[in-house]
């Protein structure tokens, strides 16, 4: 079946067109679709991209799942991610040689030697179709344990443009685009070899801009109040100007994570200024809330880097409105609500955040009137996917090729006629909703995030993936 938008607005342009799309039979809906639906007032513009996901498969699939994962994003309105490379066992092209070891046996029974492979062909061996684009991220060291670097020659026949006569069509849609050991930084020990393999290799490295040995909140009132031990502000600087030293030397491209602090934005501005190739990211939660959060919300409320205090979530902004932060990143961690009742030293860092990061993001951003819809668009969609090396979805250049320039009438976009569909990748956003966040409903498997019951604005409506619908609420 095919469905028709009618009058649904261009994001950066404000034209009004009509959207066709296919009805796809893999489709996730949540509710009947119609074949004509009144679109005014809705915004179609390029899917989200999310450079910064963890999915959990294999090894820990009881807290979220490739399906499960998938999903969430879907749902978010992401068409594409990045998948971290802390699955179990770690994503580092190694064989995997003991079967006996947590998460291997996954693998060795579909059929593949190693976790990069197994997910590529994750599809096949599951015989699913999941309803959003990913690429893979290769552990900086063997094991992600810091100890040695891992081999270009492992993983390099994964990459794109790679060997590609003999790859398979889900090897070419899933390919290796970026290096990193998230969830620790990269040693000093290997620091220098993992720069070197990056440029061998031609890839990124992405840092987890955080190290501490102790502490498990940020270090001020509120530890002390809760009678835990800090984390400094200064781990996340020491990363930070570490490797951007090691940058001016190299070269090599880093793009620092879930940077959360005003030291070491003003080391990335300097960075920057003096134009060396650095990016970087930050989260919702480190716009939304600060470590004051922790006395309310517990555990939930527990991150990596932490929440910081206030002065440094208004730096955050500050550095989005200024251009500092490159993009917006989820951090999506998913964990069991009994793994985060531990408490504030055993329980596990991160939150999930696919399902509710537009309209987090709108209600702090835009409703604050720090930045407008159309650049918050960018942060989300335009800039993570030039860092992942694809292109987003140029909605003009669409229309124009299948009825040219912009005339008298209203033009219609009908994606089943466009000649590469795979280049397709788009979002429609009800950029004024207002909203409740209800984990409940959440297609993830983990509900662990302190946003539940928040009051949010603008919701992703639909993912469209190539010509076809692959998540609706419309």
């Amino acid at each position: 079946m095919a469905i028709t938008l009618h009058d649904i607005t261009v994001w950066d342009t404000g034209e009004t067109i009509d959207l066709i799309v296919d009805d796809s039979a893999d489709a996730l809906t949540e509710q009947p679709l119609a074949e004509n639906i009144d679109a005014t007032g809705l915004t179609l513009a390029p899917g989200f991209a999310d450079p910064h996901v963890h999915f959990r498969d294999p090894g820990q699939t009881y807290k979220e799942s490739m399906v499960s994962g998938c999903a969430a994003s879907a749902s978010g309105g992401y068409t594409n991610v990045l998948i971290m490379p802390n699955t179990v066992p770690a994503m580092d092209g190694e064989t995997l040689a003991d079967p006996e070891a947590p998460g291997a046996k996954e693998v060795l029974d579909a059929g593949y030697d190693n976790v990069i492979d197994y997910l590529q062909h994750y599809e096949a061996v599951h015989g699913v179709k999941l309803p959003v684009n990913y690429d893979l991220c290769v552990c900086a060291s063997k094991g992600r344990v810091g100890r040695e670097a891992t081999e270009v020659a492992k993983w390099r026949r994964y990459m794109p443009g790679e060997d590609t006569a003999n790859k398979d069509a889900y090897q070419l849609a899933h390919p290796v685009t970026a290096i990193s050991d998230d969830g620790s930084a990269t040693t000093p020990e290997i620091l220098d070899q993992v720069l070197a393999n990056a440029k061998e290799s031609g890839l990124y490295l992405i840092e987890h801009c955080e190290h501490h040995d102790t502490g498990a909140v940020n270090e001020g009132p509120v530890s002390r109040e809760l009678g835990v031990p800090g984390i400094p502000e200064d781990t996340e600087l020491n990363i930070v100007a570490r490797d951007i030293e090691k940058v001016r030397e190299t070269g090599v491209h880093v793009h620092f994570q879930h940077v959360s602090t005003a030291i070491s934005f003003e080391a990335i501005r300097a960075a920057k200024a003096k134009g060396l190739p650095v990016t970087c990211e930050t989260a919702p939660h480190y716009i939304a809330l600060n470590d004051e959060a922790l006395l309310k919300y517990g555990t939930l409320a527990k991150m990596n880097p932490p929440l910081r205090s206030e002065a440094d979530r208004k730096a955050t902004i500050e550095a989005i409105a200024d251009g500092t932060v490159d993009m917006l990143a989820t951090d999506h961690a998913p964990h069991t609500l009994d793994e985060k009742r531990l408490g504030f030293l055993e329980a596990p860092n991160g939150i999930i955040g696919l399902e509710c990061a537009y309209g987090v993001c709108h209600k702090v951003l835009v409703d604050g009137g720090y930045i407008s819809d159309k650049r918050l668009i960018e942060l989300m969609a335009g800039e993570p996917m030039k860092l992942m090396g694809r292109t987003p979805t140029d909605i003009t250049a669409l229309l124009d090729e299948q009825q040219g320039a912009v005339g008298g009438t209203k033009r219609v976009l009908d994606l089943r006629k466009c000649d590469d569909a795979a280049r397709i990748g788009l979002a429609v956003l009800n950029t004024a909703e207002q909203w409740t966040v209800d984990p409940e409903r959440f297609h993830s498997k983990a509900r662990n995030t302190p946003f539940g019951g928040w009051q949010v604005s603008g919701r992703p409506l639909a993912t469209i993936i190539g010509t076809s619908l692959a998540f609706s609420r419309l």
